[in-house]
């Protein structure tokens, strides 16, 4: 690893722009910034599933990888030209998938986000995601930005979609299902 920060504050951001990870000056608003900031915030949310007691060693090997994962694709996004994910990276989350899914009953109901803390947290750290890959789909319109990445978003949204199903299984014996009719 390259520079350590001995500092925490440099105060250049004062003026509302930002560094890339090539020394180029953004500002802080940019949709490269906007799409690696919420990539960060995808990370941030999985480690509030990881706060969860109840999350099973499996799943939070899988999580731990992903937090990895989405640590290098920040860094993707936040050096232009720099390129971190593979598609061994999406190969990856498509075998964890198939293999979390295969013992899920098929879904007849929408689910309500919830089911338990951890579960819970799931949903969240889902639709953080989601935002995170339209985010980085703007940014592809106007900059250049792999197909993989774009692939590993997607996968990961549908990963946790399906993690959440099961720590509500683990959590609460059952998932939140929607019901107009209740």
């Amino acid at each position: 690893m390259g520079k350590r920060l001995s500092k925490i504050y440099t105060r250049t951001g004062d003026d509302g722009t930002t560094g890339l990870g090539d020394g180029t000056r953004v500002a802080k608003d940019s949709l490269r910034v906007d799409a690696f900031g919420t990539v960060d915030e995808a990370n941030s949310a999985i480690g509030a599933v990881l706060a969860a007691t109840s999350v099973p060693q499996a799943i939070r090997d899988t999580l731990t990888e992903v937090q990895h994962d989405l640590f290098e694709l920040g860094g993707e996004l936040c050096i232009p030209g720099h390129e971190a994910v593979s598609e061994a990276f999406v190969d990856r989350l498509e075998t964890e998938l198939d293999d979390l899914n295969q013992d899920l009953p098929a879904l007849k109901e929408f689910i309500l986000p919830g089911g338990g803390e951890a579960a819970a947290a799931c949903h969240l750290a889902r639709t953080i995601v989601r935002r995170a890959e339209r985010v980085t789909i703007t940014l592809a319109d106007t900059d250049t930005v792999r197909p993989e990445v774009l692939k590993y978003l997607n996968r990961l949204s549908d990963l946790l979609f399906v993690i959440a199903r099961v720590l509500a299984r683990v959590e609460n014996g059952e998932e939140v299902l929607w019901n107009r009719e209740r």
